[in-house]
Parts: structure tokens; sequence; C-alpha cells
């Protein structure tokens, strides 16, 4: 198995809005923002490579959204998704599953582009299978208004009506060597991935945890819908990361791809941090 960070580019975001209650004067020390109260955050995805399967976790915003909506993120960096596939040696066509872990636009926007001539929308990887959470999908096409902002019905519907959407009910290995977990708190049935990779398990983060600065357990953006069920449920995960040396993959880290976690004597902390191919090795 072969595992690739695969980079979409970065986007801002404003730094009280990603950190919640933490006052600043304490997040800014960990994670840098700009004078306009903005830090500045990957859109990380994961290639996974096993056999004949061609996995790819994620796939960042897109670009199928107007000029207008897209300045609200200051998007920057030189990284595409085709181009980093193109690095890793793929084509979207040899893709041949998509893990959403969630459809927020940052997270879903990449999997539905415009067809030639923008009358309407297409797959932007055809021969994949689309797997998210019945939870998550139910609650993205009938959206709180809190979250509403966040589900853009061209990011989600074209891939319904595909036929190429499946969608879990419940925690399992749907994909071999792949456990999908579901966390709620951020949103509702967010899934995350657990990979079995050469013995090494390396578990996608998505939301429930943008970043080695969120790793203490107070640290949650004010974007989750339900803090307190997002506290409970990180706490089942850093018991099995703990337990079992899982290696955390970021989305959001624009400094650090990946870490390891252990306890200490103000609660779980990092352990090592770096890039994944670094963490892998050490661990």
């Amino acid at each position: 198995m072969k595992l690739t960070p695969i980079e979409t580019g970065n986007l801002k975001l404003d730094g009280g809005a990603m950190f919640g209650v933490v006052p600043k004067v304490l997040w800014s020390k960990v994670y840098p923002a700009d004078e306009n109260n903005l830090a500045n955050w990957a859109m990380r995805c994961l290639l996974v490579e096993d056999g004949d399967r061609k996995i790819l976790i994620d796939n960042g915003i897109g670009d199928k959204q107007d000029e207008k909506f897209l300045s609200h993120y200051y998007l920057n960096g030189d990284d595409t998704l085709e181009g980093s596939l193109e690095n890793a040696g793929l084509t979207p066509e040899d893709i041949t599953d998509v893990i959403l872990t969630h459809m927020h636009f940052d997270h879903c926007g990449g999997s539905v582009k415009w067809n030639k001539d923008k009358t309407g929308f297409e797959l932007a990887f055809p021969n994949a299978t689309y797997w998210t959470s019945k939870q998550q999908y139910d609650w993205a096409t009938h959206p709180n208004r809190r979250e509403k902002a966040s589900f853009l019905k061209e990011n989600i519907l074209p891939i319904e009506e595909s036929g190429h959407l499946k969608l879990i009910d419940g925690e399992g290995e749907y994909i071999p060597n792949i456990e999908f977990q579901l966390y709620n708190g951020h949103t509702e049935g967010q899934v995350i991935p657990i990979i079995n990779a050469n013995g090494k398990k390396v578990a996608f983060m998505a939301d429930l945890m943008p970043s080695t600065a969120h790793i203490p357990m107070p640290w949650i953006m004010a974007y989750d819908t339900r803090p307190l069920v997002t506290l409970q449920d990180r706490e089942r995960f850093y018991k099995q990361a703990v337990r079992e040396n899982i290696i955390l993959f970021f989305e959001h880290d624009l400094y650090n791809e990946a870490a390891t976690l252990h306890e200490t004597e103000k609660g779980v902390r990092v352990k090592e941090k770096g890039k994944l191919d670094e963490v892998l090795r050490k661990e």
C-alpha cells in the first residue's frame, strides 16, 4: 500500500472561527494569523493506492464556484487537485473510490466539475464510487440554517444523480484495509477513515481535528454544530489513537501533514509531527 498526500491549494479562514472559545492570545502562539485575523489552511487530501484500487479521501474546494464566492476564502498556493494527481502518476479517470468525510464545500467541491460547454455538471472522477455516510448525506441535503451555506447542491446532487454514490449506515471496513468510523459534533455522520497501511494505522482527521494546534481537548472550532459532542467523540478517538499508536493525517494543517499522540500531565498532546513519510518512518 502507498499513501501520498494530495495538495489542492490553501484557503484563509478567520482565526477566531477556527479556534472557537480559545482566546487569540493563546492560539496565535501556535498558529499564525495575518493583520486581518485570517489564518492560512491547507486543503490536503490523501491518495491510497492498494492493489488495483486508487482511493482518494476528500478533494478540496474545486473550481465551479464564481469569483465572488471564492473571494471570501482568499485561495492561495500553486497546488491543484489535478496537478497533484498528475505528480502522483494518475489521472482523475484512474481513481476507483472517493471517500467524502463530509460534504462541506472545502472537502467535496472537487467531486464535481463543469461539463465542456458549462451547461451542466459531471463527475470529476467518472470511474469512481463515491462513499459517504447516510447520516451526513441526509444532513447535507436537508441542512440546518447554521450549516446551510457550507452545503452546496452542485457539489452534492450530481453525485447521487450519476448513480455513483454509495452511502454507509454504520461503522465498518467497507473498503479492504480502510475502516470507516463515524463522528458527530462538527457535522453529523462525519466519516473518519482509518487506514491499515503496511501494519501501521493512519487516520484521516478531516474536521474532527483540523490541525496539530487543535489537539488540546477544548480547542474546538466555532464551526462545530455541537461542540460538546465533539468533545465526547474526540475523547473516544484519543483513547484508541494512544492505545493503537495511530498516526493522524491532517487535512488543514499548513505546517504539519501528520502527528502521533501520547498522554501527558496536561492531557493528550503531540508526540511526533511533520511530513507523513517522516512520521511513518519513526513509528
